[in-house]
Protein backbone atom coordinates (compact mmCIF):
# COMPACT_ATOMS: atom_id res chain seq x y z
CA UNK A 1 0.00 0.00 0.00
CA UNK A 2 1.34 3.43 -0.96
CA UNK A 3 1.88 6.14 1.63
CA UNK A 4 0.10 9.44 0.85
CA UNK A 5 1.65 12.86 0.50
CA UNK A 6 3.03 13.13 -3.04
CA UNK A 7 4.00 16.47 -4.55
CA UNK A 8 0.48 17.07 -5.84
CA UNK A 9 -0.92 16.93 -2.35
CA UNK A 10 -2.28 13.46 -1.87
CA UNK A 11 -0.83 10.83 -4.17
CA UNK A 12 1.59 8.13 -3.14
CA UNK A 13 5.08 9.23 -2.08
CA UNK A 14 7.31 9.41 -5.14
CA UNK A 15 4.39 10.15 -7.46
CA UNK A 16 3.73 13.78 -8.27
CA UNK A 17 1.50 15.83 -10.54
CA UNK A 18 -1.52 13.55 -10.74
CA UNK A 19 -3.83 14.17 -13.70
CA UNK A 20 -6.17 17.02 -12.81
CA UNK A 21 -8.18 17.22 -16.04
CA UNK A 22 -7.98 19.33 -19.18
CA UNK A 23 -5.94 22.52 -18.82
CA UNK A 24 -4.08 25.03 -20.96
CA UNK A 25 -0.74 24.04 -19.36
CA UNK A 26 1.80 21.28 -19.86
CA UNK A 27 1.93 18.84 -16.94
CA UNK A 28 5.20 17.03 -16.24
CA UNK A 29 5.38 13.47 -14.90
CA UNK A 30 9.02 12.61 -14.21
CA UNK A 31 10.62 12.43 -17.66
CA UNK A 32 7.29 12.72 -19.50
CA UNK A 33 4.86 15.56 -20.17
CA UNK A 34 1.29 15.89 -21.39
CA UNK A 35 -1.40 18.47 -22.03
CA UNK A 36 -5.03 17.71 -22.83
CA UNK A 37 -7.33 20.33 -24.34
CA UNK A 38 -10.60 18.74 -23.28
CA UNK A 39 -13.59 18.94 -25.64
CA UNK A 40 -14.21 22.09 -27.66
CA UNK A 41 -17.39 22.76 -29.62
CA UNK A 42 -16.85 23.26 -33.35
CA UNK A 43 -16.80 26.97 -34.12
CA UNK A 44 -15.64 29.30 -36.88
CA UNK A 45 -14.27 31.54 -34.12
CA UNK A 46 -10.63 30.77 -33.29
CA UNK A 47 -10.18 29.47 -29.75
CA UNK A 48 -6.89 29.12 -27.85
CA UNK A 49 -6.94 25.60 -26.37
CA UNK A 50 -3.37 25.38 -25.02
CA UNK A 51 -1.16 28.23 -23.80
CA UNK A 52 1.97 27.80 -21.70
CA UNK A 53 5.72 28.44 -21.54
CA UNK A 54 7.94 25.37 -21.49
CA UNK A 55 10.41 24.99 -18.64
CA UNK A 56 14.11 24.23 -18.38
CA UNK A 57 13.88 21.11 -20.54
CA UNK A 58 13.68 19.97 -24.15
CA UNK A 59 10.30 18.43 -25.08
CA UNK A 60 10.16 15.77 -27.81
CA UNK A 61 6.72 14.44 -28.67
CA UNK A 62 3.56 14.79 -30.75
CA UNK A 63 0.49 16.98 -30.89
CA UNK A 64 -2.59 15.03 -31.96
CA UNK A 65 -5.63 16.87 -33.33
CA UNK A 66 -8.88 14.94 -33.00
CA UNK A 67 -11.30 16.62 -35.41
CA UNK A 68 -14.76 17.86 -34.53
CA UNK A 69 -16.99 14.79 -34.56
CA UNK A 70 -20.61 14.29 -33.54
CA UNK A 71 -20.61 11.57 -30.86
CA UNK A 72 -24.16 10.56 -31.81
CA UNK A 73 -23.70 9.84 -35.53
CA UNK A 74 -19.93 10.07 -36.15
CA UNK A 75 -20.22 12.90 -38.69
CA UNK A 76 -16.97 14.83 -39.03
CA UNK A 77 -16.32 18.52 -39.58
CA UNK A 78 -13.08 20.05 -40.81
CA UNK A 79 -10.98 21.23 -37.87
CA UNK A 80 -7.67 23.10 -37.93
CA UNK A 81 -5.02 23.41 -35.22
CA UNK A 82 -2.51 26.26 -35.49
CA UNK A 83 0.56 25.49 -33.36
CA UNK A 84 2.67 28.53 -32.43
CA UNK A 85 6.09 28.92 -30.81
CA UNK A 86 6.71 32.42 -29.40
CA UNK A 87 3.78 33.75 -31.45
CA UNK A 88 5.01 32.29 -34.76
CA UNK A 89 3.08 29.49 -36.49
CA UNK A 90 5.27 26.41 -36.82
CA UNK A 91 2.57 23.98 -37.96
CA UNK A 92 -1.03 24.08 -39.15
CA UNK A 93 -2.74 20.70 -39.25
CA UNK A 94 -6.23 19.83 -40.47
CA UNK A 95 -8.52 16.86 -39.95
CA UNK A 96 -11.82 15.99 -41.60
CA UNK A 97 -11.70 17.97 -44.83
CA UNK A 98 -15.10 16.71 -45.98
CA UNK A 99 -13.73 13.86 -48.10
CA UNK A 100 -15.03 10.39 -47.34
CA UNK A 101 -11.51 9.20 -46.48
CA UNK A 102 -10.47 12.29 -44.49
CA UNK A 103 -8.54 11.43 -41.31
CA UNK A 104 -10.33 12.02 -38.03
CA UNK A 105 -7.04 12.41 -36.15
CA UNK A 106 -3.76 13.95 -37.32
CA UNK A 107 -0.37 13.87 -35.55
CA UNK A 108 2.33 16.55 -35.70
CA UNK A 109 5.79 15.70 -34.31
CA UNK A 110 7.26 18.53 -32.23
CA UNK A 111 10.56 19.42 -30.59
CA UNK A 112 10.00 22.29 -28.16
CA UNK A 113 13.09 24.16 -26.90
CA UNK A 114 13.38 25.33 -23.28
CA UNK A 115 11.48 28.47 -22.22
CA UNK A 116 9.33 28.64 -25.38
CA UNK A 117 5.84 30.17 -25.36
CA UNK A 118 3.46 27.61 -26.84
CA UNK A 119 -0.08 28.20 -28.00
CA UNK A 120 -2.50 26.04 -29.96
CA UNK A 121 -5.63 27.46 -31.57
CA UNK A 122 -8.59 25.49 -32.92
CA UNK A 123 -10.83 26.60 -35.77
CA UNK A 124 -13.56 24.77 -37.71
CA UNK A 125 -15.21 25.31 -41.07
CA UNK A 126 -18.61 25.54 -39.41
CA UNK A 127 -20.35 25.88 -36.08
CA UNK A 128 -22.08 22.89 -34.54
CA UNK A 129 -22.89 22.47 -30.87
CA UNK A 130 -23.08 18.69 -31.37
CA UNK A 131 -19.55 18.32 -32.80
CA UNK A 132 -16.54 18.48 -30.51
CA UNK A 133 -12.78 18.55 -31.16
CA UNK A 134 -9.90 17.77 -28.83
CA UNK A 135 -6.14 17.65 -28.80
CA UNK A 136 -3.30 16.05 -26.89
CA UNK A 137 0.34 17.03 -26.55
CA UNK A 138 2.31 14.05 -25.25
CA UNK A 139 6.04 13.41 -25.13
CA UNK A 140 9.28 13.04 -23.28
CA UNK A 141 11.29 15.78 -21.63
CA UNK A 142 15.08 15.93 -21.44
CA UNK A 143 16.75 18.00 -18.72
Amino acid sequence: MAIGGGGSGGGPIGITNSFTGPAEALETYGDFAAAYTGLHTASTTTATVLSFTSGSYLFVGNFQLNGAVDPADGSLQQTTANIKFNGVSVAVITSGNGAIDAPMSVDQPLVIPPYTEISVEFDSDGTSASRVASGTLIGRIYR
